[in-house]
């Protein structure tokens, strides 16, 4: 029995459309407990619009990674540069998949370029509910520096933590 064929590279604007119906899945399965479905589909419609996408694919301070299991896009992530910080913006791996690894080598592309670039450390947020998440970050050595409540507009916030990674 063959192993299935696991690619990463980096993604272009054709995978747009893929990354918004893996995002739609993963969500779906994470965050209903965790914040509102009128929350859940106004994020999904803004931060994975195919015009929002194609413009930071199109920015050199911006880099999107995709995994494929035998052509299926099975975990992304998204990356933007903050001055000395690179913001780990999205990381998101299907449910059926996570636990194998993805993840990890998901984040090693973004630390990786992340240092190319001269970033001193990686940054992200994460709902404070999601423990899971939370673990697997810890996992890989990052801390939590800071926790607040963002205002995103439309009448919703997110309650996260900060977390960060020093590079």
């Amino acid at each position: 029995m063959n192993e299935p064929r696991t690619d990463l590279s980096r993604l272009a604007a054709a995978d747009a459309d893929a990354v918004g119906a893996l995002a739609r899945v993963v969500w779906q399965a994470t965050y209903p407990a965790l914040i509102p479905q009128a929350q859940i589909e106004a994020m999904l419609a803004d931060r994975y619009a195919p015009k929002r996408m194609r413009e930071q694919l199109d920015d050199p301070r911006q880099a999107w990674w995709g995994i494929r299991r035998d052509d299926a896009l099975v975990g992304f992530a998204h990356a933007v540069l903050e001055g000395t910080a690179c913001k780990l913006d999205k990381l998101y791996v299907h449910p059926d998949s996570q636990r194998q690894g993805i993840g990890a080598a998901l984040l090693r592309a973004v630390a990786s370029w992340a240092r190319q670039q001269r970033a001193r450390c990686l940054r992200l947020q994460v709902n404070r509910g999601n423990a899971q998440a939370i673990a697997a970050y810890r996992k890989y050595g990052f801390r939590i520096v800071e926790s607040r409540v963002f205002d995103i507009g439309g009448g919703f916030v997110m309650d996260d933590h900060v977390m960060e990674l020093t590079l």
